[in-house]
Order: C-alpha cells, then structure tokens, then sequence
C-alpha cells in the first residue's frame, strides 16, 4: 500500500516527511513510482532542460539513470512555507567508464492542495570524485 500522500499548508514535521518520501522515491530509481508524486502537468526545469507532463518526467528520469549509474541520493530540509518547499541535496554516481561523481544542488518544490508537486526547479554541479571518496553506499 503507498504511503499517505503529505498534503499543504506543511509544518516542520511534515516538510521533512515530504523530503524523506522524496529521497525514498528517488532512490527507487523507479521512474513510474518518482511520476506518481507529480501533478500530470508538472512543470521542471532541470539544469538547463525545462519540460512539462508525467510522460516527460518519467523520459527524463530514464535517461537519467542510463547515464547515472548506481545513483545515490541524499536530500536535506532547507525552508519551506504554505505550499512550497526547498531542499539541498547531493548525490553520488559513476559513469559507465567507471568514474564517480558528485553532485550538490538546490530544488524548490511547489504543491497543489492535494499534496502533488506541480514545479519543480533544480539546480546543480557536479565534479568528478574517487570511488574511496564516496559517501553513499548500497
């Protein structure tokens, strides 16, 4: 059975909740499930690539992990307010020639009334690491 959808106006405890799920869903690696916490109209700017719609969320994503692969994830609180929430986050992956990296960003997140995220705006780098300077495992 899927977890209670989190719904706004968020307080701090469930504000962290909202970002746990989050982390969970994404370190699923699961485009379908990632989909489901998203408004079928949700709008996304990753980086430099703006789309709109589940379809294309769930397109972006699996290219994503075709080219991030053994993905980690770790996502932190940073503010949130009525509807809307911002998060730090960093995550670890390697590329298929075996190099790690790491990546740190920002997301804003805002929510519809019935808990879904309908924006999504992300912002990151990333650098090359060693495989001993990794943070995230299994």
């Amino acid at each position: 059975m899927p977890a209670p959808i989190i719904k706004p106006p968020f307080t701090l405890e469930t504000a962290r909740a909202k970002v746990q799920a989050a982390e969970d869903a994404w370190n699923s690696r699961d485009p379908e499930r990632v989909a489901l916490a998203y408004t079928p109209d949700s709008e996304w700017r990753n980086r430099a690539e703006f789309f709109t719609g589940r379809e294309a969320i769930k397109e972006f994503l699996r290219r994503k992990w075709a080219k991030e692969l053994d993905y980690r994830l770790r996502k932190e609180l940073w503010a949130f307010t009525d509807n809307r929430i911002s998060v730090r986050f960093e995550y670890e992956w390697r590329d298929a020639a075996g190099q790690w990296f790491r990546t740190h960003g920002n997301e804003h997140w805002e929510f519809d009334e019935d808990g879904l995220m309908r924006r999504r705006d992300m912002s990151a780098n990333e650098y090359p690491i060693e495989e001993s300077q990794r943070r995230y495992r299994g």
